[in-house]
C-alpha cells in the first residue's frame, strides 16, 4: 500500500490475518492532530492526514528494511521485506514529477538487486511513470495500470494480470477504497535453469 494513513496497516493486518511493516511518508508531523481530523474528515483531509508505505504479508518476514530516496520536495521511501521462504518485495511510491521518480527507480532497483541477491523478487507500487522501460535490465514487467507497475525477477505469471474493483459496499454504502484500481497478479517462483 502506498499513501495509507499510518493507523491503517496494524488494523489492516489483523483483519487480514498478516504480519506488517510500515514506513512514514509525508505528511506525518502534528500526526495526533492529523489523525483527529482525518477521522473526522476524511474526505476534506485526504492524504494530509498523515501517510506511509505499508507491506501486509500472510508469511513471516524475516528481514526488513526501509530506504529513504528523496527529502525534497516530498519524502519518497521504499521498503524492502524478505519473507521466510526467501521471496523480497519492494514496495515503493515515486515522486510525481516523471524525471524525480525515473531517477528514484533506477536508484531502487540497482539497490533492490544488490540487497535481493539471487532471491526473487518483487519490485511494485505507484511509480508514477506511464512507461518506466527496463529497469536494471534484470527485472521482468509482469503487470501495469496507468502508473501502478509490477516488476519481478526469479518468478513467473502463473496468468495475466488482473484489475480488482476499488469499490465495495459497506452498510448499504458504496465506499472506494483508493484512488488507483489494484492490480493483482499471481507469481510462481521459476525453477532453476
Amino acid at each position: 500500500m502506498q499513501e495509507a494513513p499510518p493507523w491503517w496497516p496494524a488494523q489492516l493486518a489483523r483483519a487480514a490475518g498478516a504480519e506488517h511493516r510500515l514506513a512514514l511518508t509525508s505528511r506525518n508531523a502534528g500526526s495526533a492532530v492529523r489523525r483527529a481530523l482525518a477521522r473526522r474528515w476524511p474526505d476534506a483531509m485526504k492524504s494530509n492526514g498523515g501517510g506511509c508505505n505499508a507491506i501486509l504479508a500472510r508469511e513471516s518476514v524475516a528481514e526488513y528494511r526501509s530506504l529513504r530516496l528523496r527529502t525534497w520536495p516530498e519524502r519518497r521511501v521504499a521498503q524492502l521485506a524478505r519473507l521466510r521462504e526467501g521471496v523480497c518485495l519492494v514496495n515503493f511510491h515515486a515522486s510525481a514529477d516523471p524525471q524525480l521518480a525515473a531517477r528514484e527507480l533506477e536508484r531502487l532497483s540497482l539497490e533492490a538487486l544488490v540487497w535481493a541477491g539471487d532471491a526473487p523478487l518483487i519490485l511494485g507500487g505507484d511509480l508514477n511513470l506511464r512507461s518506466p522501460g527496463t529497469i536494471a535490465g534484470k527485472l521482468v514487467h509482469v503487470g501495469q495500470r496507468d502508473v501502478d507497475h509490477l516488476f519481478v525477477r526469479g518468478l513467473a505469471p502463473t496468468a495475466q494480470a488482473q484489475l480488482l474493483d476499488r469499490d465495495v459496499t459497506i452498510a448499504g454504502r458504496k465506499v472506494e477504497l483508493s484512488d488507483h484500481v489494484p492490480l493483482a497478479v499471481g507469481l510462481r517462483v521459476q525453477d532453476a535453469a
